[in-house]
């Protein structure tokens, strides 16, 4: 398993080309494209900052309805941290006071996540490959 306390980013966008022309353009970096993988939602964008099998962590830009839209759960920003079993780390979020948004959920061939919420109102993720 990955050793890094982060194995994934996301940055949140409402214009993917948009987002994407503004961080080649400071960072020089080419973007994959990419479909929604596994059950998430048929309208997401994805596009990626480097190849899948890039040591280290990667991440993407988001293009998804309803995290830009300005009415208090606009998300910017997401880090994942990567666990054995995704189910384990969310079965203790709420008794540590957090709330898990989204249940543990596929993402097809690149494994499975859970997206929670800690006590500050922070989104994050936990992502797994069982």
């Amino acid at each position: 398993m990955n050793q890094n306390v982060i194995c994934w980013f996301e940055i949140y966008v409402k214009d993917m080309e948009r987002a994407k022309k503004f961080y080649n353009a400071v960072l020089g970096t080419n973007f994959i494209d990419s479909g929604a993988p596994g059950d998430s939602p048929d309208a997401m964008k994805m596009s990626f900052f480097s190849p899948m099998e890039n040591q280290g962590v990667s991440g993407a830009l988001i293009e998804m309805p309803g995290t830009k839209e300005g009415d208090g759960n606009c998300v910017n920003t997401m880090v994942y941290f990567p666990c054995q079993d995704a189910s384990a780390e969310e079965a203790r979020i709420t008794a540590a006071g957090g709330i898990v948004s989204r249940s543990k959920f596929s993402i097809g061939e690149f494994g499975f996540c859970s997206i929670c919420v800690d006590t500050e109102g922070n989104p994050f993720g936990l992502f797994s490959m069982e």
